[in-house]
């Protein structure tokens, strides 16, 4: 007796027979569940005795696990079995110097280069503030700037402190400034300048009266008094 096909339930015979999911199927009934379109046994996919497409095979989904006393509990567990762990490799690798996760030699490599980083930025920003905010930046001297004069070809011979004439405009220093070059008088806030004579408008001649010295200096650096 011939076995009844698994879709239109008629008899199926050797020739067209296809042995398939626990049925016998005609082959032209042997076709998705969805779509109809014909099926072979290279290409089918079964979801509970039927086939199907790879298009339209059924999408396995998640079952809703019920949040019950007894889930609770299991849940419960489970975290104070985490904290324990946890505590446990805390107390074996506290004092080695670096931490299982965080604290990699290769974590401790870059912390190390971020301090020699910040170190730099920290000892620019210190040299920056040594200068006020508002203190003008000097004007860039040229060859054009130093007055003509045939001493200065000559090797220059440090100048002995003089005192300067008596009277005559006095100016004092807004901010402090450090000698670059050797003909150059540095100055800090607050002091005397005398004999001041003007080389450009942007770099004098003048005595520092604290140190001693006559040299060139800012114009922007000093006001008259």
């Amino acid at each position: 007796m011939n076995p009844p096909c698994g879709r239109c339930k008629k008899p199926v015979y050797p020739t067209e027979k296809i042995n398939c999911l626990d049925k016998f199927w005609h082959k032209g009934c042997f076709s998705c569940e969805v779509c109809k379109m014909a099926l072979s046994m290279s290409n089918y996919k079964g979801f509970e005795k039927k086939p199907y497409c790879t298009m339209h095979y059924p999408k396995s989904s998640f079952t809703i696990v019920t949040d019950t006393p007894e889930n609770k509990r299991l849940k419960q567990q489970t975290l104070l079995n985490s904290q324990a762990l946890y505590k446990e490799d805390f107390e074996k690798n506290k004092g080695k110097g670096f931490s299982v996760v965080t604290d990699t030699p290769e974590m401790q490599r870059l912390k190390k280069t971020q301090e020699q980083i910040s170190d730099i930025k920290y000892h620019e920003e210190f040299e920056k503030s040594k200068i006020p905010s508002d203190a003008p930046p000097p004007v860039n001297r040229s060859e054009d700037d130093v007055p003509c004069d045939p001493r200065l070809s000559q090797p220059p011979v440090q100048p002995r402190p003089v005192a300067p004439p008596a009277g005559g405009p006095r100016y004092q220093a807004l901010y402090s400034y450090t000698a670059v070059e050797a003909d150059e008088v540095s100055l800090q806030e607050g002091d005397l300048i005398l004999n001041v004579e003007t080389i450009d408008a942007g770099w004098v001649f003048g005595f520092n009266q604290r140190a001693g010295k006559r040299g060139m200096l800012p114009a922007n650096y000093i006001r008259p008094i």
